[in-house]
């Protein structure tokens, strides 16, 4: 991959409003966090094309820069929900999936509907060449931290903000 787009969302449809905190403190926080890795690009492009929703937002992604190969990261906590999310079926023919392993999320993830929907095109980890291939999922295991922003956000207030936090 050449840079990772980070897409910080105004709101998530599936979360009462108010609960991810303050959009610009949320936008400054992921900006400062990643200043120091030039790969990673923190997006305000949700809410400058004002989509609601994870299909509509890579639909005009795609439209909006032709011949780009785009793959959709998440971490298993979303995968375990991801069959929620409007018109997941759709998301899954646009781009390969790469899940990153949360912990107390995987076992959860590996019996969620879209796991067992997607699990004959699980790729295999030992080809770490990344491909375009749709449908594909990918699992990518990383050393396990088990906290998720939920309960950041609950410990620290608006102070803090995580990357998996987008959707």
């Amino acid at each position: 991959m050449d840079e990772i787009w980070w897409l910080v969302s105004p709101q998530n449809p599936l979360k009462a409003i108010g609960s991810l905190g303050d959009y610009s403190e949320r936008f400054e926080f992921a900006k400062n966090i990643t200043k120091r890795n030039k790969h990673i690009f923190v997006s305000d492009i949700e809410r400058k094309i004002n989509t609601k929703y994870t299909y509509q937002t890579l639909y005009k992604l795609q439209k909006r820069y032709p011949g780009t190969v785009f793959i959709w990261l998440m971490g298993a906590d979303n995968l375990a929900g991801f069959h929620l999310w409007q018109h997941w079926q759709l998301i899954l023919k646009m781009m390969p999936i790469v899940v990153f392993d949360r912990a107390p999320y995987s076992f959860t993830s590996l019996s969620s509907k879209t796991y067992q929907r997607m699990r004959r095109f699980l790729l295999n980890n030992q080809d770490l060449a990344f491909n375009n291939k749709i449908p594909s999922l990918r699992f990518i295991h990383l050393q396990r931290d088990p906290n998720s922003s939920t309960d950041i956000r609950k410990k620290l207030g608006n102070r803090a903000f995580l990357v998996h936090t987008m959707q």
